[in-house]
């Protein structure tokens, strides 16, 4: 079984590393011909993250078959930080050795640099997104979601969405202080889908902290949720690649 992949925007695999291994200790990799899938829960099953990497987001891809093999996400991301935006990354997949090669190349010296990292004994679990109907769709430019978690992080520990038809508020409020932030379609949202009146949801910061590397890779997102429901946030990758996360809500 062959597995070979080439991505040459490492500094943006960087943050999709950093995400992963702020919900899972063990990263699943799932590589077909069509491309890599990345499928997994945090341990309280509070978060699940989803990663779609198409053959084509790849300079270069090669894979004749389904091969699925688990690594330690924090060894995984340690050598991946190591990229610089001047490198070219290599995947390789070395199963008679039990390891992933992770190759550096500099596209402007040349210099190679190679990690092996030790794959972990197990079966992937194939797990499914949740099949749920979300009442609010909010595309808006990652950068402004990221300045929501940052800012309401100041004053509390947990966030209110709150959708309307025309308007989407993220509010943090505790006894002696409160965040709002107000935005409206063009004033800076992209765009704003609600099916009802009014659609409220609360959910942690420190799990929503979770996406702000993915915020990072991405240009833009679509931030889905439903009256206290899970929240699907979709980062768009660059090549057409998606990464998913799924937050559970906070009881009220």
């Amino acid at each position: 079984m062959v597995f070979r992949a080439v991505y040459s925007a490492t500094s943006k695999f960087k943050y999709i590393a950093q995400t992963l291994v702020k919900v899972a200790d063990i990263i699943p990799f799932l590589a077909t011909p069509e491309g890599i899938i990345v499928r997994t829960l945090s341990p309280d099953k509070t978060t699940m993250i989803s990663l779609t990497l198409p053959a084509t987001a790849f300079d270069e891809y090669e894979c004749d078959g389904e091969e699925g093999f688990l690594v330690s996400s924090d060894e995984f991301n340690r050598v991946v930080k190591r990229g610089t935006r001047n490198d070219i990354l290599e995947l390789t997949l070395e199963r008679e050795l039990k390891r992933l090669r992770i190759i550096f190349r500099d596209k402007k010296t040349g210099v190679i640099r190679t990690f092996n990292v030790q794959l972990r004994e197990g079966s992937i679990e194939k797990l499914s997104e949740p099949k749920i109907e979300l009442s609010a769709t909010i595309r808006m430019l990652a950068s402004d979601f990221k300045n929501i978690v940052r800012d309401a992080k100041m004053v509390g520990d947990e966030i209110e969405f709150i959708t309307t038809k025309d308007k989407f508020i993220a509010v943090t409020e505790t006894q002696q202080k409160i965040y709002r932030c107000i935005m409206e379609l063009d004033k800076p949202l992209i765009s704003l889908i609600v099916k009802k009146d009014e659609v409220r949801s609360t959910y942690s910061i420190e799990l929503l902290e979770a996406t702000l590397k993915a915020a990072m890779a991405a240009n833009t997102l679509t931030l889905e949720y439903g009256d206290n429901m899970p929240a699907k946030i979709e980062f768009d990758m660059p090549g057409g690649g998606i990464l998913t996360y799924w937050v559970a809500p906070r009881a009220k």
